[in-house]
């Protein structure tokens, strides 16, 4: 029988004083994206949001008009 490894468990010694520091320690690390990227990235996912919602709703239009085609027969 093959040993798995024990899952690792977060250690939460040194109370929330300790983590909101380690947060803080953390986030300072981040890249953040700059004003100019999140507006680009933003448009970018509103285009493609209401491209794909054109996609799907035309291909919702189409079944619906098969379908009601097949059911009046």
């Amino acid at each position: 029988m093959v040993d798995l490894p024990k899952p690792m468990r977060p250690d939460f010694r040194g109370g929330p004083v300790v983590f909101l520091k380690e947060v803080r320690s953390e986030l300072a690390k981040v890249t953040w994206p700059t004003r100019d990227q999140v507006i680009k990235l933003t448009i970018v996912v509103v285009a493609v949001s209401f491209v794909i919602g054109l996609y799907i709703g035309s291909l919702d239009l189409i079944m619906t008009q098969v379908t009601g085609l097949f059911l009046k027969k």
